[in-house]
C-alpha cells in the first residue's frame, strides 16, 4: 500500500514539475530541455495549418465552416442590371454563394505549400510574446509576415477553376457581369479566400492551445496545459 502510495505522489510530482519547467521556460528563456521557444510556435503553426488546410481542401470544407464560409464578393453585388435582379432571389444568391465556396478549395489547394513553407523559414523574434499571446498570436502574426502573398498564389487555380466549371448558376453569374473578365472574379474570390484560411488557421490555433493533448505532441502539452 504504501509503495503504492509512494508511486502516485510521485507521479504526481513529476507531471506537477514538468508543468513548472514549462511555465518556466515560458517567463524567461529562449529554450529548455533540448528545444527552443522558436521551435515550439513553429509546431503550433504547422499542426494550425496543416488542420485548417485538411478542412478547407475537403469537398465542402469552406461551405461546411463557420469561420470559412464567406458571402458573395463585391464584384457581383455591386453590380446593376440583370445580375442585380437575380440576386434579389434568395435560392439564386444562396447557389451562388455556395458554388463560389466550392471553387475556393482550389485556392487553398495553392496556398497550403506556401503557408507551411514559410512556417519553415520565417524569422520569429519574440517567440515567448507570441506563445503567451491571444488564442490567435501565432496566426495573426504569420499573416502578418506573409502580407497578401496568398492571394496572388491562389488567382491562377481560381482562374481555371472558374473557367472549366460546368455549374449553370456561376455561368449566369459570370456572364451577367458586364465588362468584368474572369481574372478579375478570380482576383475577387481570392481576396475573399485569404481571408477565410486565415480565420481557419486562427480557429485551429485556439482549438489547440484550450486543447493541446489533442496534438498528442509532448511539447505543445507541456506549454499550454497545466496540471
Amino acid at each position: 500500500m504504501q509503495t503504492s502510495q509512494t508511486i502516485t505522489i510521485a507521479r504526481r510530482s513529476f507531471i506537477v514539475g514538468a508543468s513548472a519547467t514549462s511555465l518556466l521556460a515560458l517567463s524567461g528563456c529562449q529554450s529548455m530541455g533540448g528545444f527552443s521557444m522558436v521551435e515550439a510556435l513553429k509546431r503550433l503553426l504547422t499542426l494550425s495549418s496543416q488542420n485548417a488546410f485538411s478542412k478547407l481542401t475537403a469537398a465542402g470544407g469552406f461551405w461546411d465552416s463557420s469561420v470559412a464560409r464567406f458571402d458573395v464578393p463585391d464584384l457581383f453585388t455591386g453590380s446593376s442590371g440583370l445580375l442585380k435582379s437575380l440576386l434579389t432571389t434568395s435560392v439564386f444568391r444562396e447557389k451562388l454563394q455556395r458554388q463560389l465556396n466550392v471553387v475556393a478549395e482550389k485556392g487553398a489547394e495553392r496556398a497550403a505549400p506556401l503557408v507551411l513553407d514559410a512556417i519553415r523559414t520565417i524569422s520569429i523574434p519574440d517567440a515567448i510574446g507570441i506563445l503567451r499571446g491571444g488564442p490567435t498570436a501565432a496566426s495573426t502574426f504569420l499573416r502578418g509576415q506573409m502580407g497578401t502573398g496568398l492571394v496572388g498564389a491562389m488567382v491562377p487555380g481560381l482562374t481555371d477553376a472558374i473557367r472549366i466549371s460546368s455549374d449553370p448558376i456561376l455561368g449566369q453569374a459570370i456572364a451577367a457581369l458586364s465588362g468584368v473578365d474572369v481574372g478579375s472574379v478570380a482576383q475577387s474570390l481570392a481576396s475573399r479566400a485569404d481571408n477565410s484560411i486565415w480565420n481557419q488557421i486562427g480557429a485551429e490555433e485556439t482549438d489547440i492551445r484550450a486543447h493541446p493533448e489533442k496534438t498528442n505532441d509532448p511539447l505543445l502539452i507541456g506549454l499550454f496545459k497545466v496540471v
